[in-house]
């Protein structure tokens, strides 16, 4: 322990998630294919992006900066899980424990927000057609995004003050699979008030925001798609929509589902941390797999690459 004039530092907390759990290294192996197809998966997208200039447009900045970001989250969390539990190095730096927590909330908050910009981005596209070019502009789409990260950088570098400013007098073990916020400020031995306050706040900021102001979109769509009296534009509209659907679904439903089974049943520990952990790990995965299959431009964007790399290919050898 370290000590100052008022607060008790543990030299390191011991993660406890996935305690006694039968065949876990299979599920470690799993969770390293995981990332690797995450990596190649977000990797692969951005350089489509980036490559492509039909694509450098207000929507596809988003998905950049979704794709970037499940990339970095990915990496934040992935490799020092199986460090952890894999290799049995369950002790972490206190230091290293709050950036821990600091760079796996952020990105997934950063994630949470992407997908409200791109529930903005449905809704203008949908709502007010005619005006969509002039609202939805590269300008506006990047003040979006910078002022989340903004905010988002704020709100969680106040929640690792908070945790910084608690004594650790008794357990530092943190029974969960990474140094979240919640399991942290609950071992303290002093008046965790402000943590449980700010915990809230997050959890408002990342969470239920977000989902509102995403139903309130579709909402609106839904009201609009009714007044449209072709068919064949609500189904084209609607098939704009569907990917961004399935991203929301995959990121919120088994987080929320996972809580409230949490709240109002028992669950066992290592189930929880399961839920957990693919709740963090698999929509990065699945992200870019649904936008490169389901939306028709990165599909054209994907041959035009392949048709280059081919022309280039004969030019080189003729």
């Amino acid at each position: 322990m370290t000590f100052n004039s008022t607060f008790v530092r543990p030299a390191k907390f011991y993660l406890a998630g996935f305690y006694n759990m039968p065949h876990d290294k299979y599920y470690y192996v799993f969770l390293c294919f995981v990332y690797i197809m995450t990596v190649l998966s977000n990797g692969f997208l951005l350089s489509v992006i980036y490559l492509v200039k039909t694509l450098h447009t207000p929507k596809y900045i988003i998905v950049f900066n979704l794709a970037f970001t499940d990339l970095c989250g990915s990496t934040a969390l992935i490799p020092k899980l199986l460090d952890t539990f894999l290799f049995d190095r369950r002790y972490i730096v206190y230091e290293a424990c709050l950036t821990y927590m600091f760079f796996v909330l952020l990105f997934g908050g950063i994630q949470s927000w992407t997908l409200v910009t791109m529930a903005y981005d449905r809704l203008i596209a949908i709502c007010f057609p005619l005006s969509y070019h002039s609202i939805i502009t590269t300008k506006s789409i990047v003040s979006i995004l910078l002022s989340s990260w903004i905010i988002l950088i704020a709100v969680i570098a106040i929640l690792a003050v908070f945790i910084n400013r608690l004594s650790f007098c008794a357990s530092i073990e943190i029974k969960t699979f990474f140094c979240d916020h919640g399991p942290i400020y609950q071992l303290a031995c002093n008046d965790i008030s402000y943590s449980y306050n700010m915990a809230a706040v997050a959890l408002i900021l990342i969470i239920c925001i977000p989902l509102i102001l995403i139903s309130g979109s579709y909402v609106c769509i839904s009201i609009a798609l009714v007044r449209t009296t072709s068919r064949e534009e609500r189904l084209r509209a609607l098939k704009t929509c569907t990917s961004h659907l399935i991203l929301v679904a995959l990121f919120f439903l088994p987080f929320v589902g996972t809580n409230i089974a949490v709240l109002t049943s028992y669950i066992h520990p290592n189930a929880r941390n399961i839920n957990s952990s693919l709740s963090y790990t698999v929509p990065p995965l699945l992200n870019p797999i649904i936008y490169s299959l389901k939306t028709e431009e990165v599909r054209n964007a994907i041959r035009r690459l392949c048709k280059r790399d081919k022309l280039n290919k004969i030019a080189i050898k003729s």
